[in-house]
């Protein structure tokens, strides 16, 4: 079975999760400079947030056009994915208004933990359909090792958010940082589809 269908629901389910979180945004009832700078934090949750979904969804996009077809194990795996992404909504908003919270910032970071937990097990699924491609499997490996560093990082955002929620924030940046390009063999593998 080709991949395309996975991907229009993917690409459905991210555009759902885009909308709930813009539509979480509420504008100050007053006109003023200081009631703007009071949504100042949920406007910021969002545009990270923004960030962060887009990135993977670009990364999906190419992901899944290394797929070879749509088997159980694929079909699970982006299910699982999507479901960690689908919370994405709710912690934004979460830590958005309660921004100086670390219970509110460290889910954020859980959720992001368990979306890059998730990237990874899609990856080994599409991984399996290149097994007679060594170059391809190198690639994945090196790739996987970026995904777990990147996991490990939001892990650590999670208890770190205890300390100084700061500490969180900055891995949330340098990890949406570090993935802002599509990876390049992928994107230069990619099958032409019509």
């Amino acid at each position: 079975m080709p991949t395309n269908r996975i991907e229009a629901f993917s690409d459905g389910v991210i555009a759902v999760i885009i909308t709930i979180m813009v539509l979480e945004l509420k504008a100050p009832h007053d006109t003023t400079f200081p009631a703007l700078l009071a949504v100042a934090p949920q406007f910021l949750a969002y545009v990270l947030s923004f960030i962060v979904v887009a990135i993977m969804w670009v990364n999906h996009h190419h992901l899944l056009h290394a797929a070879r077809h749509a088997d159980a194990r694929l079909l699970w795996s982006n299910n699982n994915l999507l479901f960690w992404m689908s919370l994405v909504p709710f912690v934004t908003a979460y830590m958005g208004n309660n921004h100086r919270d670390p219970h509110a910032v460290a889910p954020y970071g859980m959720v992001m933990f368990m979306c890059g937990t998730g990237f990874s097990i899609l990856r080994s699924a599409i991984s399996a359909h290149h097994r007679e491609d060594p170059e391809m499997v190198l690639y994945q490996q090196r790739t996987q090792l970026k995904n777990i560093f990147s996991v490990a990082l939001y892990g650590a955002s999670v208890p770190l958010a205890f300390v100084d929620v700061r500490i969180s924030f900055s891995i949330y940046v340098f990890v949406a940082l570090s993935y802002f390009l599509p990876e390049r063999k992928l994107a230069e593998s990619e099958p032409h589809r019509s």
